[in-house]
Protein backbone atom coordinates (compact mmCIF):
# COMPACT_ATOMS: atom_id res chain seq x y z
CA UNK A 1 0.00 0.00 0.00
CA UNK A 2 1.38 3.50 -0.99
CA UNK A 3 2.97 5.65 2.07
CA UNK A 4 1.73 9.31 2.56
CA UNK A 5 3.87 11.78 4.80
CA UNK A 6 1.84 14.19 6.35
CA UNK A 7 3.68 17.78 8.28
CA UNK A 8 2.80 19.73 11.05
CA UNK A 9 3.45 22.87 12.00
CA UNK A 10 5.94 22.97 15.22
CA UNK A 11 4.64 26.68 16.19
CA UNK A 12 2.23 27.54 18.66
CA UNK A 13 3.07 31.50 18.34
CA UNK A 14 0.59 33.66 16.50
CA UNK A 15 3.22 36.38 15.15
CA UNK A 16 3.57 38.95 18.18
CA UNK A 17 0.16 38.89 19.16
CA UNK A 18 0.54 36.79 22.29
CA UNK A 19 -2.11 34.38 20.93
CA UNK A 20 -1.73 30.46 20.68
CA UNK A 21 -1.72 28.72 17.70
CA UNK A 22 -0.73 25.37 15.68
CA UNK A 23 -2.40 23.09 13.41
CA UNK A 24 -6.22 23.04 12.28
CA UNK A 25 -7.77 19.63 14.09
CA UNK A 26 -9.93 18.89 11.10
CA UNK A 27 -7.46 19.61 8.18
CA UNK A 28 -5.46 16.49 10.36
CA UNK A 29 -8.50 14.28 11.39
CA UNK A 30 -9.92 14.23 7.69
CA UNK A 31 -7.95 13.53 5.77
CA UNK A 32 -6.13 11.38 7.96
CA UNK A 33 -9.11 9.13 8.09
CA UNK A 34 -9.87 9.55 4.89
CA UNK A 35 -6.33 7.90 3.57
CA UNK A 36 -5.65 5.50 6.80
CA UNK A 37 -9.36 3.96 6.41
CA UNK A 38 -8.30 2.98 2.81
CA UNK A 39 -5.53 1.47 3.73
CA UNK A 40 -2.92 4.17 3.42
CA UNK A 41 0.12 4.12 5.26
CA UNK A 42 0.63 7.57 6.69
CA UNK A 43 3.59 8.83 8.72
CA UNK A 44 3.44 12.06 10.77
CA UNK A 45 6.09 14.91 10.44
CA UNK A 46 7.29 18.21 12.40
CA UNK A 47 10.02 20.70 12.39
CA UNK A 48 10.94 20.00 15.86
CA UNK A 49 9.70 16.27 16.10
CA UNK A 50 6.94 15.31 18.94
CA UNK A 51 3.52 16.60 19.73
CA UNK A 52 2.93 19.71 17.63
CA UNK A 53 0.69 22.45 18.82
CA UNK A 54 -3.24 22.17 18.38
CA UNK A 55 -4.89 25.72 17.28
CA UNK A 56 -7.05 26.23 20.13
CA UNK A 57 -9.99 27.76 18.28
CA UNK A 58 -10.11 24.36 15.91
CA UNK A 59 -10.55 22.37 19.30
CA UNK A 60 -13.86 23.97 20.18
CA UNK A 61 -17.53 22.97 19.62
CA UNK A 62 -18.52 24.86 17.34
CA UNK A 63 -15.27 23.86 15.17
CA UNK A 64 -16.01 20.28 15.87
CA UNK A 65 -17.25 17.67 12.66
CA UNK A 66 -17.46 14.32 12.73
CA UNK A 67 -13.95 13.43 12.09
CA UNK A 68 -12.68 15.98 14.86
CA UNK A 69 -14.55 14.13 17.15
CA UNK A 70 -13.57 10.82 16.51
CA UNK A 71 -10.27 12.26 16.77
CA UNK A 72 -11.00 13.35 20.27
CA UNK A 73 -11.87 9.66 21.19
CA UNK A 74 -8.86 8.20 19.32
CA UNK A 75 -6.40 7.70 21.67
CA UNK A 76 -4.11 5.24 19.27
CA UNK A 77 -4.11 8.52 16.61
CA UNK A 78 -3.50 11.32 19.66
CA UNK A 79 -0.27 9.06 20.75
CA UNK A 80 0.96 8.73 16.66
CA UNK A 81 0.19 12.30 16.74
CA UNK A 82 2.25 12.79 19.86
CA UNK A 83 5.20 11.59 18.41
CA UNK A 84 6.15 12.66 15.03
CA UNK A 85 9.03 12.32 13.59
CA UNK A 86 11.46 15.28 12.84
CA UNK A 87 11.04 16.59 9.42
CA UNK A 88 14.93 16.43 9.08
CA UNK A 89 14.80 13.14 9.44
CA UNK A 90 12.53 12.43 7.03
CA UNK A 91 13.56 11.55 3.02
CA UNK A 92 10.52 11.56 0.38
CA UNK A 93 12.35 8.27 -1.01
CA UNK A 94 10.12 6.52 1.35
CA UNK A 95 6.90 8.16 0.56
CA UNK A 96 4.22 8.53 -2.37
CA UNK A 97 2.73 11.52 -1.62
CA UNK A 98 3.38 14.52 0.83
CA UNK A 99 -0.16 16.56 2.51
CA UNK A 100 0.70 19.43 4.46
CA UNK A 101 -3.01 20.34 6.96
CA UNK A 102 -3.17 24.05 7.40
CA UNK A 103 -3.63 26.41 10.94
CA UNK A 104 -2.02 29.41 11.43
CA UNK A 105 0.78 28.27 13.03
CA UNK A 106 2.75 27.34 9.50
CA UNK A 107 2.90 30.38 8.56
CA UNK A 108 5.98 31.38 10.74
CA UNK A 109 7.63 28.14 10.43
CA UNK A 110 7.29 26.24 7.31
CA UNK A 111 6.75 29.04 5.05
CA UNK A 112 10.80 29.77 5.62
CA UNK A 113 11.95 25.50 6.01
CA UNK A 114 14.81 25.67 4.04
CA UNK A 115 13.75 21.50 5.27
CA UNK A 116 10.77 21.29 4.34
CA UNK A 117 10.97 23.45 0.78
CA UNK A 118 14.12 20.65 -0.46
CA UNK A 119 12.10 17.89 0.78
CA UNK A 120 9.03 19.68 -1.27
CA UNK A 121 11.11 20.13 -4.70
CA UNK A 122 12.43 17.01 -3.86
CA UNK A 123 8.51 14.91 -4.32
CA UNK A 124 8.02 17.35 -7.24
CA UNK A 125 11.32 16.02 -8.87
CA UNK A 126 10.72 12.42 -8.34
CA UNK A 127 7.20 13.18 -10.20
CA UNK A 128 5.18 13.09 -6.92
CA UNK A 129 2.05 14.17 -5.88
CA UNK A 130 2.47 17.19 -3.41
CA UNK A 131 -1.06 18.45 -1.03
CA UNK A 132 -2.16 21.59 0.65
CA UNK A 133 -5.13 22.83 2.39
CA UNK A 134 -6.81 26.19 4.11
CA UNK A 135 -3.22 27.45 5.40
CA UNK A 136 -0.59 25.50 3.88
CA UNK A 137 -0.59 26.65 0.47
CA UNK A 138 1.42 29.38 1.44
CA UNK A 139 4.28 27.19 1.85
CA UNK A 140 4.08 27.58 -1.95
CA UNK A 141 5.81 30.65 -1.70
CA UNK A 142 8.98 29.65 -1.67
CA UNK A 143 8.67 26.35 -3.92
CA UNK A 144 10.30 25.69 -7.39
CA UNK A 145 9.96 23.23 -10.01
CA UNK A 146 12.63 21.31 -11.85
CA UNK A 147 14.22 24.23 -13.88
CA UNK A 148 14.32 26.46 -11.21
CA UNK A 149 11.53 28.72 -11.70
CA UNK A 150 8.21 29.54 -9.09
CA UNK A 151 6.17 26.26 -9.33
CA UNK A 152 2.44 27.85 -8.69
CA UNK A 153 3.03 30.35 -11.93
CA UNK A 154 0.99 29.33 -14.41
CA UNK A 155 -0.67 26.57 -12.10
CA UNK A 156 -4.41 26.02 -11.25
CA UNK A 157 -4.80 26.28 -7.25
CA UNK A 158 -6.35 27.62 -4.53
CA UNK A 159 -6.07 28.58 -0.77
CA UNK A 160 -7.68 30.54 2.03
CA UNK A 161 -9.18 33.48 0.86
CA UNK A 162 -8.73 37.19 1.47
CA UNK A 163 -12.55 37.21 2.84
CA UNK A 164 -11.66 34.36 4.94
CA UNK A 165 -9.01 36.25 7.09
CA UNK A 166 -10.93 39.03 7.28
CA UNK A 167 -13.41 36.73 8.78
CA UNK A 168 -11.14 35.75 11.55
CA UNK A 169 -9.74 38.78 12.02
CA UNK A 170 -6.39 38.26 10.96
CA UNK A 171 -5.62 39.86 7.95
CA UNK A 172 -3.53 42.41 9.91
CA UNK A 173 -1.74 39.70 11.62
CA UNK A 174 -0.45 37.29 9.49
CA UNK A 175 2.60 37.35 7.28
CA UNK A 176 1.06 37.51 4.10
CA UNK A 177 -2.39 37.05 2.74
CA UNK A 178 -2.34 33.98 0.73
CA UNK A 179 -4.70 35.08 -1.81
CA UNK A 180 -2.60 38.03 -2.60
CA UNK A 181 1.00 35.97 -2.63
CA UNK A 182 -0.14 33.37 -4.97
CA UNK A 183 -1.69 35.99 -7.91
CA UNK A 184 1.66 37.91 -7.18
CA UNK A 185 3.67 35.01 -8.09
CA UNK A 186 1.77 34.25 -11.35
CA UNK A 187 -0.60 31.47 -10.44
CA UNK A 188 -3.53 30.74 -11.42
CA UNK A 189 -5.32 31.09 -8.53
CA UNK A 190 -9.38 30.75 -8.23
CA UNK A 191 -11.87 30.21 -5.09
CA UNK A 192 -15.23 29.96 -4.48
CA UNK A 193 -17.74 31.30 -1.36
CA UNK A 194 -15.91 31.79 1.62
CA UNK A 195 -15.84 28.41 3.71
CA UNK A 196 -17.05 26.30 1.21
CA UNK A 197 -15.67 22.94 0.18
CA UNK A 198 -13.21 23.22 -2.90
CA UNK A 199 -10.37 21.86 -3.81
CA UNK A 200 -8.02 21.75 -7.06
CA UNK A 201 -5.24 19.51 -8.94
CA UNK A 202 -2.69 20.46 -11.41
CA UNK A 203 0.15 17.85 -12.63
CA UNK A 204 1.59 16.56 -9.05
CA UNK A 205 -0.05 20.17 -6.85
CA UNK A 206 -2.92 19.84 -4.81
CA UNK A 207 -4.76 22.57 -3.15
CA UNK A 208 -7.37 23.65 -0.87
CA UNK A 209 -9.13 26.49 -0.16
CA UNK A 210 -9.86 25.85 4.01
CA UNK A 211 -10.70 23.58 6.57
CA UNK A 212 -14.07 22.29 4.88
CA UNK A 213 -11.65 21.03 1.29
CA UNK A 214 -9.55 18.98 3.88
CA UNK A 215 -11.58 15.87 2.47
CA UNK A 216 -11.62 17.26 -1.04
CA UNK A 217 -8.04 17.52 -0.88
CA UNK A 218 -7.74 13.89 0.43
CA UNK A 219 -9.75 12.47 -2.43
CA UNK A 220 -7.98 13.94 -5.03
CA UNK A 221 -4.92 12.78 -3.44
CA UNK A 222 -6.29 9.07 -3.81
CA UNK A 223 -7.46 9.28 -7.39
CA UNK A 224 -3.62 10.49 -8.36
CA UNK A 225 -2.29 8.04 -6.58
CA UNK A 226 -4.53 5.31 -8.08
Amino acid sequence: MKNILFVLTSNDEMGNTGNKTGFWVEEFAAPYYKLTDAGYNVTLASPKGGQPPIDPNSDTEDAATEDTKRFDKDKETQEVLANTKKLEDVDQEDFDAVFYPGGHGLLWDLVESKTSKNLIESFIANNKPVSFVCHAPAILKNIQDTDGNVLIKGKNVTGFTNGEEKAVQLTDVVPFLIEDMMKEKGANYSKIGDWQPYALEDGLLITGQNPASSSKVADLLMKKLK
